[in-house]
């Protein structure tokens, strides 16, 4: 069954609106039939200096008060910024205000969000994989069920969390992917795939890398079947088509800039533009990042 949500996501931050109006818009998505409201996560977006950055989790918190049906989760935190037992007992904590409807939306992070605060950003992905482990474990855990984890990046010693959550066994994990080794690892642990901003050409590709992961790892049918495929795209309204991709083709430019766009539609790589460093090093605030963005783009 075809679901739609809405996202309070870079360009909501950037438009600058107000808790009440992004509260408001929730309320209208709640009462006319959409299925889920998601929220970035965020430190800042220095190069829109009027923008509006808040945090996911005291937003979403809001938001379930005032709604009654849509399914609320992050798109997309991380376990960097905070350790992976706040991770768990945040989406626990929702889960229960919200009366289970909860979803984990979580990524392995990226420098934009790290570097401003001098937070290591090494081996993302290997700790990704402990970090989804440690939030597994603790999401049973009870003070007599205390649980131990070694890892190479995360430890736990006998630890508990202590407020079990409504939707059994825990609120779905969905995992932001979009490369070989992150994709597999979402077949191997996720309940749902939450990318941003694919062709559809690039979304089958990466849909069945996942599939080949669940595969691999034995997922149950009953595991397979309740997987949700999603996809948080960009839309905008207007009585002009033209005046709609204007406003369009600028998001565009930023979530499609991936290197597997250039794989799968067979695209020369952008000369004199490194994607590893883009994702590992340049930060919201480069701007001259953002130029290159802009002017290397292969579309118009």
């Amino acid at each position: 069954m075809l679901k739609f949500g809405i996202q309070n996501g870079l360009n909501v931050a950037r438009a600058g609106y107000s808790e009440d109006q992004i509260l408001t818009a929730c309320v209208l998505a709640d009462r006319t039939g959409y299925d889920s409201i998601f929220y970035m996560d965020h430190t800042n977006v220095p190069q829109w200096k009027n923008a509006i950055v808040l945090d996911p989790w005291v937003m979403l918190s809001a938001v379930a008060a005032v709604t009654n049906h849509v399914e609320l989760g992050t798109c997309v935190t991380d376990a960097i910024r905070r350790h992976p037992s706040n991770i768990a007992l945040a989406a626990i904590t929702l889960d229960r205000v919200s009366k289970g409807r909860a979803i984990l939306g979580i990524g392995a992070g990226e420098a934009q969000n790290l570097k401003e605060f001098c937070i290591p950003f090494e081996k993302p992905v290997s700790k990704w994989e402990e970090q989804i482990q440690v939030i597994k474990k603790l999401y049973g855990s009870t003070p007599d069920n205390t649980v131990d984890y070694e890892g190479k990046y995360y430890k736990l010693e006998s630890a508990c969390l202590q407020a079990p959550p409504i939707r059994k066994p825990h609120p779905p994990t969905y995992m932001a992917s979009g490369g070989k080794r992150t994709l597999s690892l979402t077949g191997k642990y996720g309940d749902g795939w939450l990318p941003i901003g694919y062709t559809p050409e690039l979304f089958e590709d990466h849909k069945k890398q996942i599939e080949t992961s669940m595969n691999e790892n034995n997922r149950t049918q009953e595991e397979k079947d309740n997987f949700q495929m999603a996809l948080d795209i960009d839309v905008y309204f207007s009585d002009d088509a033209e005046e709609s991709w204007a406003k369009m083709k600028e998001a565009v430019k930023v979530s499609l800039f991936k290197p597997e766009i250039l794989r799968v539609h067979q695209l020369k790589d952008i000369e004199g533009f490194d994607f590893v460093k883009y994702f590992t090093e340049y930060s919201m605030s480069n701007t001259r990042c953002y130029c290159k963005i802009f002017n290397s783009c292969w579309y118009t």
